[in-house]
């Protein structure tokens, strides 16, 4: 998949599995360095905000309104990811005053290779938005192709509150 950054195109490792597919298995590392694998994400529905670095103004911005919008949505899982080490993740949170936020961390980039959303060249995760039901199935997916720019927040809660319905 291509995207681009400042227009200068890039490519991810591969094409993001498509939404009803399975949920490719991955893990992740939350604010205590704790591995995380994909199954112990199910039984709720779960909305990955997917961002390349979350020290940069676009990642923040992205990260504060999607946290704040997931007020209204305490029975979804709201986690943040990002290729950054979980100790920036946390200097990040403690400088945005955030302590119930959920950053997981991509440092082995084994989400970003099984949802086929790293950028090699960048080592970076491309702008994404994927939500998975509570059983595992991509329910939604929206990956931002400029990369500065930010996701279509309106489209991302439109698709949570449809698996309301």
């Amino acid at each position: 998949m291509e995207v681009t950054i400042k227009g200068r195109p890039l490519s991810t490792v591969g094409d993001l599995p498509k939404v009803g597919e399975d949920i490719p298995h991955f893990k992740l590392f939350d604010k205590d360095n704790q591995r995380v694998k994909t199954r112990e994400l199910f039984g709720k529905v779960t909305l990955f905000n997917v961002v390349p670095d979350i020290n940069t103004p676009v990642c923040s911005t992205q990260t504060r309104k999607f946290n704040r919008a997931m007020e209204d949505y305490p029975e979804v899982n709201f986690i943040t990811v990002s290729t950054n080490t979980v100790a920036e993740q946390r200097g990040w949170c403690a400088a945005a005053g955030l302590d119930h936020i959920h950053l997981m961390s991509d440092y082995e980039q084994s989400f970003g290779y099984a949802l086929k959303l790293l950028i090699p060249d960048e080592a970076q995760l491309a702008r994404s938005v994927i939500i998975m039901d509570e059983n595992g199935k991509i329910v939604y997916e929206q990956v931002v192709k400029e990369q500065t720019n930010e996701p279509d927040y309106l489209a991302v809660l439109h698709a949570l509150d449809q698996l309301k319905k």
